[in-house]
């Protein structure tokens, strides 16, 4: 793979986070249910120029944060020292959110999924809220990474091979 194709297919998912922290900014204000709140952002205010695969990877951000957002808020709430998920800045708890949403459900590497969530707080939000958002993912990354470690190795399952006559 080239360089270009890394490059662009790196873009690809930033452009699409985004976007979906767009739409979750939007959900957080007015509780728009997920299809809704997709179709009117991608009719009406997303960006044209987004390919397929852009768009999906955002639908699918916003559709499985907004499904999962209890969950999430839970383990954000469990590293959120002294901190109300309703008294934070909506774009932060927003990206606090998406990330979060990726660690768990999503098949993104944890490391890259924490990584995009700063620059996109870096361009979205102040210098200390991406201090402030960097402390809480690397909490939240090493729980599940040691839950990992400690979790046991499952036996694979073998189909059975005995018949009965």
């Amino acid at each position: 793979m080239s360089f270009e194709n890394k490059e662009k297919g790196t873009g690809t998912r930033h452009k699409a986070r985004e976007a979906a922290l767009q739409m979750l900014f939007a959900h957080d204000m007015a509780k728009t249910p997920a299809d809704l709140l997709t179709e009117a952002y991608w009719n009406e205010l997303g960006e044209t120029t987004h390919d397929d695969k852009t768009r999906e990877f955002a639908n699918k951000l916003v559709k499985g944060t907004i499904d999962k957002i209890e969950e999430i808020d839970d383990r954000i709430r469990t590293r959120a020292e002294h901190w109300r998920i309703e008294r934070m800045a909506i774009v932060d708890r927003n990206v606090l959110r998406m990330a979060v949403f990726e660690f768990l459900f999503h098949d993104t590497p944890d490391t890259v999924a924490l990584n995009e969530a700063l620059e996109i707080a870096r361009k979205f939000s102040t210098y200390e809220a991406t201090q402030f958002i960097n402390g809480i993912l690397d909490a939240i990354k090493q729980d599940i990474e040691k839950k990992a470690e400690s979790a046991p190795v499952k036996e694979p399952r073998v189909a059975s091979t005995s018949s009965s006559t």
